[in-house]
């Protein structure tokens, strides 16, 4: 069933969704009433992160997760002539916008890549086992979503593409018009928790070669109409497709370790995460080195021979009330701390 059948149908489901801040649960932008977000990208809970990084004027700082740089920025703000911030990410074009807007900085350098590297780019620059900070802030930027040209937003009409970098990679489209109908329903069920999958697929199917944004929103909203009030019909969809297609959890679930390694000891990792599949990776493995070595719990071993790695820095941290006031975006926010212990 191509688009144009399905706005005929139903053009009520097809027009633009009222959205219900309150309503935000998965992280995803797209879940936010559009009006709330063209102010300019404003990074999320960052008093939270500088008190977490605890930043030192002459330390060693990596943002792995660079987008726009409003985290490395403040950053660098408190840093004084001897502190270096090392950035990674995988968006070309955010890469490109830091060489312009960092120009004049020698202290910043800003790397394109995945953070799943993270640990070859601290090595590259001698800083293996020294670096005070770490900052992972998971998921999609803000201006990635914003551009309808990367496909990742069900709010603006674009190639249904959904790659950090373009340049590399299966799109979105090419994956849904050739994938196997099974392949595609456990990746919306694993990743999206979407209990209309098999539907949904259905439909996918006898619509291929879908290839905008547009057409994916809308044939979802046509055979599986939202359920949630405020939520449109694609969100899990949309998410679960976007995490599959840049291997979000399996990069996260490299980058921990690695983060963990290039550490100084009382360095501190922070990691923002926006829906509970990131942060149940993040929770299990920050409780896990802060336990230590893991021996049978009917074992009568000491404390002192658990030997753990990281130190847990306060709870679960969330946006405050005011912050998502002015930040729709920060609704979802989950901000943990660790500090690396001596070896």
């Amino acid at each position: 069933m191509r688009l144009a059948a399905i706005r005929a149908r139903h053009p009520k489901r097809c027009g633009r969704y009222r959205y219900d801040k309150r309503a935000l649960t998965s992280g995803d932008p797209d879940s936010v009433n559009a009006a709330a977000v063209k102010a300019p990208h404003t990074p999320v809970m960052l008093d939270e992160v500088l008190a977490g990084l605890s930043v030192r004027a002459a330390g060693f700082y990596v943002d792995a997760t660079f987008g726009r740089g409003g985290h490395s920025a403040a950053i660098l703000a408190q840093l004084g002539d001897a502190g270096q911030v090392l950035a990674l990410d995988r968006d070309p074009a955010a890469v490109a916008w830091a060489a312009q807007q960092f120009a004049d900085d020698n202290r910043i350098q800003v790397v394109q890549g995945s953070f799943s590297h993270l640990q070859a780019q601290v090595e590259t620059v001698g800083m293996q086992g020294k670096v005070n900070g770490v900052l992972l802030d998971l998921g999609v930027s803000s201006p990635q979503f914003d551009d309808p040209a990367r496909g990742f937003s069900f709010q603006h009409d674009g190639p249904l593409d959904m790659r950090m970098d373009p340049t590399s990679g299966v799109s979105a489209a090419d994956w849904l018009n050739n994938a196997e109908p099974g392949d595609i329903v456990h990746i919306l069920k694993r990743y999206g928790e979407e209990p209309q999958a098999r539907r949904i697929v259905r439909a996918l199917l006898a619509a291929r070669p879908l290839h905008t944004t547009a057409e994916l929103a809308a044939l979802i909203a046509e055979v599986a109409p939202a359920r949630e009030p405020g939520r449109h019909p694609a969100t899990k969809t949309f998410q679960a497709i976007r995490i599959y297609i840049n291997q979000e959890l399996q990069e996260l679930e490299a980058v921990l370790p690695q983060a963990l390694a290039v550490l100084a000891p009382a360095g501190r990792l922070v990691v923002i995460s926006f829906h509970s599949l990131e942060d149940r990776i993040v929770k299990r493995f920050l409780r896990e080195q802060s336990r230590g070595d893991p021996f049978p719990p009917d074992l009568p071993v000491p404390a002192s021979a658990l030997q753990p790695t990281l130190k847990l820095v306060g709870g679960a941290q969330r946006a405050s009330t005011v912050e998502v006031s002015h930040n729709p975006r920060a609704r979802s926010a989950v901000l943990r701390v660790a500090e690396r212990l001596a070896a």
